[in-house]
């Protein structure tokens, strides 16, 4: 066996704070699919209503969009880069508001119903890593910029893995901003009782990985699950393929 990439010691780290999509469970897929579908729906829909030029989204335009932001704020970051200026709207705008809310809505309809379809699957490594570090005695809480954690952690099996939960309703009651701040790390933090220094953070996006650097985190570990190679630019302290390659010691 292969000597792991990283290793978290539980005398130097009190807690390991984890991203949900793309690290705990494998919906980082249904989303890239849902705003893809979202988005070249209506830049279709756009063109030929307005005869503007339709490029379809990409791959590119979901890591470096949307890839770990609450959904609002994703919906208005590729709308800025095709230089498209919509109302911001309301969160209850219906889904064919043409709004950035009913865009976000309507990316979220989407979205519940693929994990509906199919399921919210986990990552095995991730969960063997996780009852590693809670046998020996480190905490774990899971963050998300999704207001749907609950139900994918639950259609997932995993929703009491953790000892705290700071997801996209809690940011919304909270006022929290989304990633790149890091307040929704530090409100996991403060809600386990542990200090930044001795916490380390996982996550798999651009967005993610610079928050954690910014709240001035003990580790940073990046997951590169394709597409991301340059998360140690960003912030991680170290960029894994898999949480396999990571192990825990006393």
């Amino acid at each position: 066996m292969s000597e792991p990439k990283v290793v978290v010691r539980a005398d130097d780290i009190d807690a390991v704070i984890f991203d949900m999509d793309g690290v705990v469970t494998q919906t980082a897929s249904l989303h890239n699919t849902a705003w893809t579908r979202l988005f070249n729906a209506y830049f279709e829909e756009r063109a030929e209503r307005t005869g503007e030029h339709y490029a379809p989204f990409t791959d590119d335009d979901y890591l470096r969009y949307v890839d770990g932001k609450p959904r609002y704020d994703g919906v208005r970051a590729v709308l800025d880069d095709r230089g498209i200026d919509l109302p911001w709207g309301s969160p209850d705008d219906p889904p064919d508001a043409e709004t950035v809310c009913g865009l976000g809505n309507r990316k979220n309809v989407h979205f519940v119903a693929a994990v509906k379809d199919r399921g919210a699957q986990v990552y095995d490594s991730t969960i063997d890593f996780i009852h590693e570090l809670t046998a020996a005695g480190v905490h774990v809480a899971i963050i998300s910029a999704s207001k749907n954690a609950g139900m994918i952690l639950e259609s997932a099996g995993v929703q009491d893995l953790f000892e705290a939960q700071v997801d996209g309703v809690v940011a919304a009651e909270m006022g929290l901003p989304g990633k790149p701040d890091p307040a929704v790390f530090v409100e996991a933090a403060r809600r386990l009782g542990v200090a930044r220094e001795r916490t380390a953070i996982v996550e798999d996006a651009v967005a993610g990985v610079q928050a954690g650097r910014a709240g001035g985190f003990a580790l940073v570990i990046g997951i590169d699950r394709g597409g991301n190679e340059n998360l140690a630019d960003d912030g991680a302290d170290v960029v894994v393929n898999d949480l396999a390659e990571a192990a825990v010691a006393s």
